[in-house]
């Protein structure tokens, strides 16, 4: 029997309205009248979140100061522009709202905000976190990444390669889920953020450090996943799916948090790295062009399980036909073609797979990825079949 662990898990408050709350919850756990350090995906100014938010901290009483210039698959020099504003306010709080890349930026911030070093002195685990840290609050507007629940972020260098910063610095004190959030979501991202949680659920309770007790949280996150995805992209303003898919997303990330993720990530994070893609997208099109191969060999059951949590008789052969059908269902597009990117071959892609910064997804698949199975995965990715 081998040793297991697993990780600090956040406070955690959940409710339709709770953003609202935000302010009196940071009462007595932020020296009163300190300044916070808001970072906020931009887009979330028309809807009134980040309004919401500031009322609510100026209310009890905090300083807000309001950072925005976040993009997509964000950038170490981003994080370090908004980590220069945190101390130069003298921040004691950062509170992160949005999605996976406002929170890793609030998360990195929260972590070396206390030393004089930018982001990439941290990067693959380089060097030590300074001591003191931030408190970090992280407000999901999406559910799929899971960062709010996890001690990693991941932040593009100079050379636009996509880097890896661990530490449980990183990790937030308090999760605030507020369905209410993420009811504006299109239908394609509620879609493909689902999708995300699945797969993070999916890959850490299959991978080569998998057990027993870290599938208390990946099993139930497959089990809100296959109950209201389909019916939050059908019905958006539907609380109990959105709520079901919070939930989802942030037990997935525990999930992550314990065990890693495995080759669907590697080729995902490639994938993104050579051409824009949803995340969420990229590692569900790489479960799919993977699951079958890996359920193969299921000497200890473990995809098996998940077919029956997924509806089908527990066989590991049925879990992947049964994730096609909630991938389609869901409306995630599965062929590539056509998007403008047809310059991307598989060899570029299978490259891309075998980097360093993605070696550690490889090397964390049960079924052990020779580097032929890179090739036959990238093609089977680009083509869609």
């Amino acid at each position: 029997m081998s040793i297991v662990s697993l990780a600090r898990v956040p406070e955690i408050v959940q409710g339709p309205g709770s953003l609202d709350t935000l302010g009196q919850t940071l009462v007595g756990r932020v020296p009163a009248g300190s300044a916070v350090l808001l970072v906020a995906d931009p887009g979330l100014k028309d809807a009134g979140f980040i309004d919401s938010a500031s009322a609510s901290l100026s209310a009890a009483g905090f300083g807000v100061v309001a950072f925005s210039d976040i993009k997509s698959d964000p950038t170490m020099a981003q994080v370090d522009a908004a980590t220069d504003v945190a101390r130069r306010e003298k921040a004691t709080a950062v509170v992160a709202l949005g999605g996976g890349s406002a929170m890793d930026v609030g998360k990195t911030i929260a972590g070396i905000a206390g030393g004089p070093a930018g982001a990439a002195h941290y990067g693959l685990c380089a060097n030590p976190f300074p001591a003191s840290r931030l408190y970090s609050v992280c407000v999901p507007t999406t559910s799929g990444t899971g960062s709010e629940a996890t001690r990693t972020a991941v932040l593009a260098d100079a050379n636009h390669a996509k880097v890896w910063l661990w530490g449980d610095e990183l990790k937030p004190a308090l999760i605030l889920l507020d369905p209410v959030l993420t009811t504006g979501l299109p239908a394609s991202l509620t879609a493909a953020t689902g999708i995300d949680a699945l797969v993070h659920a999916l890959e850490a309770s299959t991978n080569a450090n998998a057990h027993a007790a870290n599938d208390l949280y990946c099993h139930v996150a497959i089990r809100l996943v296959v109950k209201h995805l389909v019916r939050a992209v059908e019905k958006p303003k539907d609380l109990e799916a959105r709520a079901g898919l919070q939930w989802a997303a942030t037990l997935a990330g525990m999930g992550i948090d314990n065990c890693g993720t495995a080759i669907a990530h590697n080729i995902g994070h490639a994938l993104a790295s050579l051409r824009p893609i949803h995340h969420g997208r990229a590692v569900g099109l790489a479960l799919r062009a993977t699951l079958a191969w890996n359920a193969e060999h299921d000497q200890d059951g473990r995809y098996a399980a998940i077919a029956g949590l997924m509806g089908e008789t527990r066989e590991a052969a049925k879990l992947a036909p049964a994730f096609d059908r909630l991938l389609r269902a869901s409306g995630v597009k599965v062929s590539l073609a056509g998007e403008g990117h047809d310059h991307v071959t598989p060899a570029d892609l299978a490259t891309q797979m075998a980097r360093p910064e993605n070696e550690a997804m490889r090397r964390s698949n049960r079924r052990p990825v020779a580097d032929a199975d890179l090739l036959t995965f990238a093609t089977a990715v680009l083509s869609g079949r």
